[in-house]
This record gives structure tokens, C-alpha cells and sequence, in this order.
């Protein structure tokens, strides 16, 4: 694809969205990724850093060291709402920059206020005609309060949805707990518990949030700050694109193995709003036909929209089985579809991840099988009525 008058489009710029509630250390972490780290490899000193703030008076923006003049500061609201039409603003403002060579950057990252939800952003960067061609989602990164992380979660709907939708989640401030160092989790694997010790407060409190982490989100790697893990190495480049091999990584971008061992979900407490997070993947090796999986994300978006936290992918079409379908949804909205010259790995097969909030798995489960075309068990008819998959709210007739 080429731009206007013929000149060709730059390859994307890799943008990242840091979020995380109040006072859960984002400035921090980010203050510390822009002035790197002893023995990290990855400069930062080119990246335009985008900071959203709730109020008037721009706090977080006394509290950041400045790069050049690479920082934007928006100030009159909040990023989930009332800047919207603002961060599109911003983000033509720094291309025009680049374009013109007045700045020069290559890579941006946004850091959005704690009350808000990341799924504008993210909107933004799927729907916009022209942002979509410029700028490439590298990943979104929570970072969650080891001391008042639980009351956190507990009390706000928004620091849920944060952590389900993330990339990496960085655990910061558990020094304040006197833990000892020790491995970060990887993605799929649990994390290793701490010994119980000397005084501070119960470390089972951080062994308790990190469980409840990898429930909410068992793809992501949590990192200890304080452990200094949450380096940007391992913060950045968490997309589908890895830059080193200059290929998809589908692999790593879906970690499908996960979500093997069934539907991660709170179930202890219906109060805690993270009961209601369920995360899991659909896989098959059949290919299947572009109506009928067109049909299918259709009728998924339209009983389920709000409550897709997000949605990834790689399809295998019938009429391309040679060339994998990679797809991304936020709520109802669908990231342009990018078709993969071949496929990046010896699995051949249509791999979905699926974070939802309010939505039974066991309702698309059904769905997508309906679609394939498999023999489903036979059911008392009673049942097959009312147990309807293209119903919302779980899938049964109230």
C-alpha cells in the first residue's frame, strides 16, 4: 500500500498502552523505562510518551522527567472518555512531527489515567483509517499494587478489566511486603510462591494476588519490579510482531497453552468483580469456511459486544489454508484483519484466545462447534430449547 502521491507508507510504529489504578506506580515504571537500565539493550531515548491526566492540574506530568520535547501532555479529562477525540489528535500531531522532520521517534507509548478503561484506546488505534496504518499495537502492560492491589480489584471494576485485558502485568511495591526475590512467573506457569518469614505483612498476601492475577489473565507474565524484572526487554515487543526476527510470533502472542487446563475464573465470591472474568481458547484443525467464521465473530459481537474484553487470533480459512487470518477484537470492534503470507509455525491449526466478563465460554464454545459442523451430543429436547447458544447472558431462555 502506498500514500499519497505515491510514496511509500512507513512500516508501523509500535505503540504501547501502560495502565494501571491509582497510585499503582505507572510514572514510576515508566520514568524508569525512559532512562534504562544498567546492561539493557533497549534505548528509549527515541520514544514519543503520550500522558493522559484526570483534572486540571497535570500532577503526573510534574512527576515525569522529560525527554526532549517527546512527551504530549493532555490535561483536560479522562482518556477513556471525554479524550478520545484528543489522543487522535495527538497522535496525527506527533506523524505530522515525524513526517515534517521536526521529531524524530520510533516508538510511542501512552500512559492513561488509573480511572481509565484501556478499551478506547485500543479502539482508536483499530478503527481510525489513517492511525491504523501508521501505528501497530505492541501490547498493553498493567501495573497492579502489590499492597493495595486486592482492595483494589475488590472495590473497582476498572482495575479488573485492566488486568484481564493486559499483555504483562508489573507487580510493584512488593518490597513494602518484605518479600525475598525470587523467579517471575511465565506465561501459563503459576507463579512460584514465597516463604512464609520474618516480620512486614503476611506474604501470602502477595501469593494470594499473584493466583488471583494468573486466574484473571493466565497468558501473562508477571513481573516483581521491585525485583527489577520489569525491564524493557521484557515489557516491550509482547506483540504479535517480533521485531528481532522481523516475523508474527504467533505463538508467543496467543499462548494458547494457557488456557489448557479449562476456563480460568474466580468463582469463590459472586461480589468480586473479577468473578465474572472468564478466559479460554477455541482451537481445531478443521479449516473453516470465511462466511461461516465471518458469521460466527458477527453473532459473537452482536450477543456479547460490551463483554468481549478481548478477542485474538489466527483463523485458518478454507479458501486460504496456506495463508492464516490473524484477528484482534476489542468489545464489538474488529482491528482490520491482516492475512499472513505463510504460516509461522509448525501449527497449522485456528487458534483463539477469548477474555470475557459476564459471558458463559461454554455458549461460544458452542457456537463455534455449531458453525464447524460437528455432531453434537444428543440432549433432552427440553434442554436443546432452552439451552439456546444464540442466546445472551450465558445461553439459556429466561
Amino acid at each position: 500500500m502506498t500514500a499519497r502521491h505515491g510514496a511509500p507508507v512507513p512500516s508501523p510504529i509500535p505503540l504501547s498502552v501502560l495502565t494501571g489504578f491509582l497510585g499503582a506506580g505507572k510514572t514510576t515504571l515508566l520514568n524508569r523505562l525512559l532512562r534504562g537500565a544498567a546492561g539493557d539493550n533497549h534505548d528509549l531515548s527515541q520514544t514519543a510518551v503520550i500522558i493522559n491526566e484526570f483534572g486540571e492540574v497535570g500532577i503526573d506530568h510534574l512527576l515525569v522527567e522529560h525527554v526532549d520535547d517527546g512527551i504530549v501532555l493532555l490535561s483536560t479529562g479522562c482518556l477513556c472518555c471525554t479524550l478520545r477525540g484528543d489522543l487522535i489528535d495527538a497522535l496525527e500531531r506527533l506523524l505530522r512531527s515525524l513526517d515534517n522532520g521536526r521529531a524524530a521517534f520510533s516508538r510511542v507509548i501512552i500512559e492513561t489515567t488509573g480511572l481509565a478503561d484501556p478499551a478506547p484506546v485500543l479502539h482508536v488505534l483499530m478503527t481510525h483509517p489513517y492511525l491504523v496504518m501508521r501505528y501497530r499495537l505492541d501490547g498493553i502492560v498493567t501495573v497492579v499494587d502489590a499492597v493495595n492491589g486486592p482492595a483494589t480489584l475488590d472495590a473497582h471494576a476498572e482495575a479488573v478489566k485492566q488486568v484481564a485485558v493486559a499483555d504483562r502485568l508489573v507487580l510493584t511495591k512488593t518490597d513494602l511486603i518484605a518479600a525475598p526475590p525470587y523467579p517471575s512467573g511465565s506465561a501459563g506457569v503459576p507463579p512460584a510462591p514465597y516463604d512464609e518469614g520474618r516480620a512486614g505483612r503476611p506474604r501470602s498476601q502477595v501469593n494470594a494476588l499473584r493466583a488471583r492475577l494468573h486466574a484473571l489473565n493466565p497468558a501473562a507474565p508477571v513481573l516483581d519490579a521491585a525485583c527489577g524484572e520489569a525491564d524493557a526487554s521484557r515489557i516491550l515487543n509482547c506483540g504479535l510482531y517480533d521485531p528481532a526476527n522481523k516475523i508474527p510470533d504467533v505463538t508467543r502472542w496467543l499462548a494458547v497453552e494457557a488456557y489448557a487446563d479449562g476456563h480460568h475464573h474466580h468463582g469463590h465470591d459472586p461480589n468480586r468483580h473479577d468473578a465474572y472474568i472468564r478466559a479460554f481458547a477455541l482451537t481445531s484443525p478443521q479449516a473453516i469456511p470465511a462466511g461461516a467464521f465471518e458469521m460466527f465473530m458477527d453473532l459473537v459481537r452482536s450477543l456479547h459486544g460490551p463483554n468481549l474484553l478481548r478477542v485474538k487470533g489466527v483463523v485458518k480459512l478454507a479458501e486460504h489454508p496456506d495463508q492464516p487470518l490473524v484477528v484482534h477484537a476489542v468489545q464489538h470492534l474488529m482491528h482490520p484483519a491482516v492475512r499472513l503470507e505463510r504460516w509461522p509455525d509448525g501449527d497449522r491449526s485456528t487458534r483463539m484466545v477469548f477474555i470475557v466478563r459476564d459471558a458463559e465460554p461454554r455458549a461460544i464454545t458452542e457456537l463455534f462447534n455449531a458453525l464447524l459442523g460437528p455432531i453434537a451430543p444428543d440432549r433432552p429436547d427440553r434442554a436443546a430449547i432452552t439451552d439456546n447458544p444464540l442466546v445472551p447472558f450465558g445461553g439459556v431462555d429466561r
